[in-house]
């Protein structure tokens, strides 16, 4: 059987795989408008690559002045969570293919935090709770002489809520957190719940004492917005309904 050959027009198609994507970006410059406005960008780009890919280029090709936050750029920072198509991902783990680039894609800040320019929101008031809830390891007596020994079974009982990398995707998607800015959220529930339930920590009772209060686990309402946007596929409504358990039998 002859192998079939492509003709020209098929070979600068695979060879130039772009298409032309519109981004759709909710735009606020506090010193130029107290208003916030959506901006179109046409955007040539290969569908394999990301969201933050798109961006990027807008940055040094188009509009210099657009801002967004990144780093790593692998999903391990955190750092540009974002409102694409109305959901809270990660730009840099976000494939445009993904994402139905035949319409406009709409990039805006997260939600329930104040915007300061563009796609970026005021963290300070999410890592507060974060500190809040005393997310570092509490022990009493004299220091050991050597390592902490754990089992293999008491690391698992935690091992999931260590996957948190704090991008705010989880708390930010909560309905309770964008009308009561005092709610601790979905992420420092998380971070509590890793070292309430680790074998070598003793301060789980001061941490359940802080999750028992207003603004701790009992105002979730079990909505599931925080576990189905988690980028790192925590199951964080289950660490919540497990903290919610052990305030309650006070068994850890």
């Amino acid at each position: 059987m002859a192998t079939p050959v492509m003709d020209k027009a098929e070979q600068i198609s695979a060879a130039f795989p772009y298409i032309t994507v519109t981004f759709r970006i909710r735009r606020f410059n506090p010193e130029v408008s107290a208003e916030a406005t959506w901006q179109d960008f046409l955007v040539e780009i290969d569908p394999k690559e990301r969201v933050l890919d798109g961006l990027h280029k807008i940055k040094w090709e188009q509009d210099g002045s657009l801002t967004f936050r990144r780093s790593c750029a692998h999903g391990i920072c955190g750092s540009d969570a974002m409102r694409i198509n109305g959901r809270n991902r990660l730009a840099c783990k976000t494939l445009i293919k993904d994402i139905n680039p035949g319409k406009p894609i709409t990039v805006e800040p997260i939600k329930g935090l104040t915007v300061l320019k563009d796609l970026i929101v005021d963290m300070e008031p999410f890592f507060q709770g974060y500190r809040d809830v005393m997310p570092f390891l509490i022990t009493t007596g004299n220091e050991p002489t050597r390592e902490r020994i754990q089992s293999a079974k008491d690391r698992e009982r935690f091992d999931d809520t260590t996957k948190c990398i704090l991008c705010a995707a989880c708390t930010s998607s909560c309905p309770i957190f964008w009308t009561d800015g005092q709610y601790l959220g979905p992420a420092a529930i998380v971070n509590a719940h890793r070292f309430i339930f680790d074998s070598r920590d003793d301060g789980g009772e001061q941490r359940l004492e802080i999750l028992n209060g207003n603004d701790g686990v009992w105002r979730c309402r079990t909505i599931f917005n925080c576990t189905d946007v988690c980028p790192r596929g925590i199951a964080v409504t289950k660490a919540i309904q497990e903290v919610k358990r052990a305030l309650i039998t006070r068994r850890i």
